[in-house]
């Protein structure tokens, strides 16, 4: 299968390990850390982690758009959709995300009328369906994901279907970026970019990485040899005392990134002042919001928002693993409170969250064995 099997090679999976230990100073501690949600996913189910030297380290970072978002955004949305009487529509991964008073799957059994969608289109589907009823699509994930909600608007307008409205939560990766490096508790040397992410946005965004800070960045495929050619990529600048940022995953992410998507973001939305991120906090200008131009289709403009800030658990340690202070497994509630059939986090319920990835495919595979 073109750029699948190819990228499984065995025999170059090993070439490719062997560059990395030739390219390591046995004397140094190299920190990575892969920004994306669906990298972490991958590092755990191909065992990465077992190919490298010891003393290179793979950071997990927040890359994954359910696990950053806090819980009260959810009771929010869900609130405006009760009290509507309407339909309270979403993707599968948010269906079992804790809420203050259970997730949107609890709360279905409850009565609740919420139904999982594979995409914002079918919310609007279900909208045109059902013209006495009013349909909330709650609108979550990064530049990946905010063209195909942009896109779904301009068909509202179009066919000028009012019982629909969205309830945006589209974050964007760079200001997450910047946030990280500014934090004083962490150290990095480099960073393995978002492939999906970049697919939109392009390569250009990230070069504030290099020329500010010094760090080298790779935008990376998803397969085990993209991860481990985007570390030697790495491996290389470090080697050389260079910084810049580079493509690994070009086959797919075009340099200056997808035109028309970035054009119907621009049409469709603008940037909030300030969002709030889990495990980081508020951070200015790092989410979008609908625009003015398409106020009526906007939950946040058309409805009265409790605006509910709801912190996670006190034992759980959300925050630090999103940020790559703590490994999953380090937190005390990892494989006994929390687990992915009764998620305690949003970072075990997610399929790119860390802790379910780790919990998949390292902490059962140790279970097993023992």
């Amino acid at each position: 299968m073109q750029y699948v099997d190819e990228f499984r090679d065995p025999a170059l999976i090993r070439r490719t390990a062997a560059e990395i230990r030739a390219l390591i100073d046995p004397g140094r501690h190299y920190r990575i850390m892969e920004v994306c949600g669906g990298h972490t996913h991958a590092i755990y189910r191909f065992a990465l982690a077992d190919l490298l030297p010891p003393n290179l380290e793979l950071i997990h970072g927040p890359g994954c758009p359910v696990c950053v978002l806090p819980m009260g955004r959810l009771d929010d949305g869900l609130s405006i959709a009760e009290e509507q009487g309407g339909i309270f529509t979403t993707f599968g991964d948010v269906m079992r995300v804790p809420g203050r008073h259970g997730s949107p799957l609890e709360r279905q059994s409850a009565g609740v009328d919420i139904r999982m969608v594979y995409s914002p289109l079918d919310a609007l589907r279900l909208a045109e369906r059902e013209p006495d009823r009013h349909v909330i699509f709650f609108a979550i994930g990064f530049e990946t994901t905010a063209p195909s909600t942009a896109l779904t608007l301009h068909r509202a307008k179009a066919l000028g279907i009012n019982n629909f409205s969205i309830f945006c939560n589209h974050v964007m990766i760079i200001p997450a970026i910047r946030a990280i490096l500014d934090s004083p508790d962490m150290r990095l040397d480099a960073f393995i970019g978002p492939g999906h992410v970049s697919s939109v946005i392009g390569c250009r965004p990230y070069h504030f990485v290099a020329r500010d800070y010094g760090k080298p960045l790779v935008t990376s495929g998803f397969e085990p040899l993209d991860l481990l050619q985007s570390i030697v990529m790495i491996l290389r600048q470090l080697r050389d005392g260079r910084a810049e940022v580079e493509n690994q995953y070009a086959r797919v992410v075009p340099w200056e990134g997808n035109l028309p998507a970035l054009k119907a973001l621009a049409d469709v939305f603008e940037l909030r002042p300030y969002f709030e991120w889990r495990g980081l906090g508020f951070i200015s200008q790092s989410a979008l919001q609908i625009s003015e131009r398409y106020a009526q289709w906007d939950a946040e403009r058309r409805f009265t928002v409790p605006g509910v800030r709801v912190t996670d658990p006190k034992a759980a340690q959300c925050g630090e693993v999103l940020k790559g202070v703590l490994k999953p497994q380090a937190c005390k509630l990892f494989g006994r409170a929390c687990t992915p059939e009764r998620p305690v986090g949003a970072l075990m319920v997610s399929s790119e969250g860390a802790c379910a990835a780790y919990y998949n495919y390292v902490h059962r595979r140790a279970e097993v064995s023992a």
